[in-house]
């Protein structure tokens, strides 16, 4: 009967869980090495150390291949940080640009407030001086007239006080 490698000690091409597994028919294989003139013990021999030597390289694959991948893997995860850093960036750079601008026109808009509303009080001010003369010149025009009352009156006063002295006069 031919000895075989139990499926159990071989070792399959996974990462996760390895479970054993013959890459090659090792019967026909014995079989092949007996027909070539091996005795049974040499073949089974031979085909056993191939055996090894398939399932250590395959091993020694799998981890290459493992290596590589987490190399791919922080080399993509890198290159992904690296794209949404330069992502986040400009968007931030577009969003302060914005601001700046808003910024801007709101001081703008600021200026011309502060300007209507600074030409608005020059107005008002210009507006309350010319009606402030006006009130002056009408209130020097009642004073005027009320000067010349009193002026006509002590006039008057005068007249009467010298025509009593003159009554006076005469009747002395």
């Amino acid at each position: 009967m031919s000895r075989l490698i139990p499926r159990n000690l071989i070792r399959s091409f996974s990462t996760t869980h390895r479970r054993p597994d013959f890459h090659f028919d090792t019967h026909h294989f014995v079989q092949r090495l007996e027909r070539e003139g091996l005795n049974r013990a040499q073949a089974e021999g031979i085909m056993s150390a191939m055996a090894e030597v398939i399932d250590e390289s395959i091993r020694n694959m799998t981890s290459n291949m493992r290596h590589y991948t987490q190399q791919v893997d922080f080399a993509q995860i890198k290159s992904e940080l690296q794209l949404m850093e330069k992502n986040d960036l400009a968007m931030i750079k577009a969003e302060n640009d914005r601001l700046a601008a808003d910024i801007e026109k709101l001081k703008q808009r600021l200026r011309e407030e502060i300007t209507r509303t600074q030409a608005g009080v020059r107005l008002d001010l210009n507006l309350e001086k010319g009606r402030m003369r006006e009130e002056s010149s009408h209130q020097e025009l009642k004073i005027k007239e009320v000067d010349t009352r009193i002026e006509q009156e002590i006039a008057g006063l005068r007249t009467a006080i010298q025509a009593s002295k003159s009554l006076v006069a005469q009747r002395c």
